[in-house]
């Protein structure tokens, strides 16, 4: 019986060595690479969000621009004008000027009416969003402005935070429109 045991010991322990010897043999782990400056990652987040609502403003058939999941809701068409005011609204309270046309959901729908209007209009605020968080830098992100929803002063870092999960919460409320009208959304297809 002390043999068996002996044996199993001593098979036990090579293994354990064999495995430690081969774990020391393997080429060590890269490490990560450096994180990019705050803004640098902003301005990634913005573009990711931003062109995946460009993809379906692009890729979704304009003859379903008026669908909506219930009557009280916004329709596809109307979500991507909203998102884009929202941009413009606070590019424009970072900023301290306006930079793009705001309106409400009744006159951005006569002034973009078709699928080409409101793809151009959301290309160009997401295109001017990601260049005033290029001009800005990461010092932009400290900087105070008059937050345009509320009569208080915040950060920059606040308000394109804020922007960034606003776009996302529509962008998730459009891919339900897209599974409702059995399609598949632009980012969730297999990669070829």
């Amino acid at each position: 019986m002390r043999k068996i045991i002996s044996a199993f010991m001593l098979s036990a322990l090579t293994a354990l060595l064999v495995t430690f010897a081969s774990a020391q043999a393997k080429k060590p782990v890269e490490p990560p690479k450096p994180a990019q400056s705050s803004s640098q990652e902003l301005l990634w987040g913005w573009n990711s969000v931003g062109n995946k609502l460009i993809a379906m403003a692009e890729d979704f058939p304009e003859d379903k621009y008026n669908f909506k999941a219930q009557k009280d809701e916004r329709t596809f068409g109307d979500n991507l004008l909203h998102v884009a005011v929202d941009y413009y609204y606070m590019i424009n309270a970072i900023k301290g000027s306006e930079v793009g046309y705001i309106g409400n959901g009744d006159s951005l729908r006569k002034k973009y009416p078709t699928k080409t209007d409101i793809v151009k209009y959301l290309k160009q605020a997401v295109a001017d969003g990601a260049d005033l968080i290029k001009a800005q830098g990461d010092s932009g992100l400290m900087r105070e402005f008059k937050f345009p929803w509320g009569n208080m002063m915040v950060h920059g870092s606040f308000g394109w935070m804020g922007t960034l999960e606003h776009a996302g919460e529509h962008y998730g409320q459009l891919v339900v429109y897209y599974r409702l009208n059995g399609m598949i959304p632009p980012a969730s297809r297999p990669r070829k």
